[in-house]
């Protein structure tokens, strides 16, 4: 027996339209690249978007079409978010710290149809053009009076004279929305593809499980780029429970943070740890903690508890979160139950340096070898899958991929292996895949591998993490030279840097006779990982 509520669509455009009614004084306040602050509201934004909506429309904008981004976080940004996929777009964010060949790949397997692009990326744009469709057509996010020379479009100019109210289609709610590409893999990067249904299912989730920060009158500063994986969601999530949201543009150091969230009152801020790094040195200078902040979000690689520490003791509530492209992203957050909050400091402390538990809306399993379930006992550990309605069902146009990513239950797995415990809190232990987390961005072991296989004067070779005080993990090149004799390191990293992002490439190059095998006859990198565990890379000395 079926129920008799209405069917509505679930639509990202619903989520604005919402906050410019019900929580219309809500901010959003950007530095700008222009070099100034920029106020607005929600009220005024929804505006904006429709105007930017009849603009694109106007440029030809077809159901499913992807738009590219390439740029900060900022209030233009933001208003594509909303105004390409309400139109029936597809929202595609390109993350500028990606290689040129990655990039070009990206944007051709996509097949942008616009690109949307800040000033400070303009110089990219010039670059790789000529490696683009040639019908792609380009937009710089700013007014007239600081367009760059060239074939561009300017974005103010798409909205002059436009109508400041949309009637936004009814799409079905599993229409295509978004689209992000993580480099976390093996080979070309990987599309999700998000939908509408998924994008504000996982607002509510986010909006749900962070209630002390996502609430009207709290000012929050997405650290995390508008450029990869939505921002955590927090351009829906704001919106949505009326938080205010904080952009700092390209601004990212910690002095110009620091001001910024002095300035702004800021109460939440989210981000990596690397960036929180940097804020502790500013706070050290300045000898206080940005005035109003109380909360701090962070994910994207594991917080050291030192870091947490620092700010707990500063007042500051540190909220442990872990997710992938592939969920939206967010999968856990790690504030404390009651119960567990009234621990003495040290484990408070020890519980937050988990990856916290589970969001609602997102189930998490750990399983042996042999695809067998492992018990939720914070000992066995097992690789981690995860399934729910924010979750991806298969990349985007990449069957290989597909193939190898879900088990017979149609549960995505990780690559992370991990365990649970009984109160629900993840650790993550291990990876399965071959991959290096630096600062939050993923490098594959494998792929930097098989380019310097192609030297004539390797033999064989291996890329291991070693640990950074400041990026969590860099990644070491271990060769051993062919017989044809030893080559220089400098040979290996300009063969790297045609392929890769001077971030992906080893800090360092070790050359040894021979490298460890595992029974199997393939490289030991549990092996190496212990060899060369306290191996210090040139800028740690």
């Amino acid at each position: 027996m079926q129920g008799s509520m209405m069917m509505r669509p679930l639509k990202i455009a619903d989520i604005l339209s919402y906050a410019a009614e019900i929580h219309s004084e809500g901010e959003v306040v950007s530095v700008r690249t222009e070099g100034d602050i920029h106020r607005q509201t929600y009220a005024q934004t929804a505006k904006r978007v429709a105007q930017l909506a009849h603009g694109l429309t106007a440029q030809g904008l077809k159901l499913g079409d992807r738009i590219a981004t390439l740029a900060w976080n900022g209030y233009r940004h933001l208003e594509l978010y909303y105004a390409i996929s309400g139109a029936g777009g597809v929202c595609h964010t390109i993350n500028p710290r990606l290689s040129a060949e990655q990039m070009t790949y990206i944007v051709n397997h996509a097949n942008d149809t616009m690109l949307f692009v800040d000033l400070t990326f303009v110089p990219i744009v010039d670059a790789l053009r000529g490696q683009w469709p040639q019908s792609l057509k380009v937009v710089v996010m700013t007014d007239r009076a600081h367009m760059p020379d060239g074939d561009y479009l300017c974005y103010e100019e798409l909205l002059e004279g436009q109508p400041d109210h949309f009637d936004w289609p009814d799409l079905p709610e599993d229409t295509a929305a978004g689209l992000c590409y993580t480099s976390g893999t093996t080979g070309n990067p990987k599309g999700t593809l998000y939908t509408h249904r998924s994008t504000v299912l996982h607002a509510m989730m986010v909006g749900l499980s962070l209630p002390a920060a996502l609430q009207p009158g709290k000012r929050i500063l997405p650290v995390v780029p508008l450029f990869h994986v939505n921002a955590w969601g927090l351009p829906y999530a704001a919106p949505l429970t009326g938080a205010s949201l904080i952009f700092p543009g390209g601004a990212l150091d910690g002095a110009s943070l620091f001001k910024l969230m002095d300035d702004e009152k800021v109460y939440s801020a989210w981000g990596v740890p690397t960036v929180w790094l940097g804020l502790q040195g500013e706070i050290a200078n300045q000898g206080r903690m940005p005035e109003g902040l109380g909360d701090m979000v962070v994910g994207g690689s594991a917080a050291p508890a030192s870091m947490i520490q620092y700010f707990e003791e500063g007042g500051v509530n540190v909220c442990h979160a872990w997710g992938m492209t592939e969920m939206s992203p967010i999968g856990t957050q790690g504030n404390l139950p009651d119960h567990l909050d009234s621990k003495p400091m040290a484990e408070r402390i020890a519980i937050k340096s988990k990856q916290g538990r589970r969001v609602f809306g997102v189930d998490l399993k750990i399983v042996d070898e042999d695809g067998n379930r492992l018990p939720h006992d914070g000992e066995a550990a097992g690789e981690l899958y995860v399934r729910g309605n924010a979750i991806t069902s298969g990349y985007f146009e990449n069957e290989e991929a597909n193939a190898t990513a879900f088990d017979a239950e149609g549960w995505f797995g990780t690559g992370d292996v991990a365990t649970i415990d009984a109160n629900g809190f993840l650790t993550i232990t291990d990876r399965a895949k071959d991959l290096i987390k630096s600062g939050g961005e993923w490098i594959s072991s494998l792929d930097l591998e098989n380019t310097v296989m192609a030297h004539p004067k390797v033999a064989n070779c291996a890329v291991i993490a070693v640990a950074h005080p400041k990026w969590d993990e860099r990644p070491l090149l271990v060769a051993v030279p062919s017989p044809e004799g030893k080559p220089e390191a400098s040979e290996l990293m300009d063969l790297l840097l045609e392929h890769f992002a001077k971030w992906q490439l080893p800090d360092d190059v070790v050359f040894v006779d021979e490298l460890p095998l595992t029974a199997t006859g393939k490289v030991s990198k549990l092996t190496l990982r212990k060899q060369f565990a306290d191996h210090k890379l040139p800028d740690m000395v």
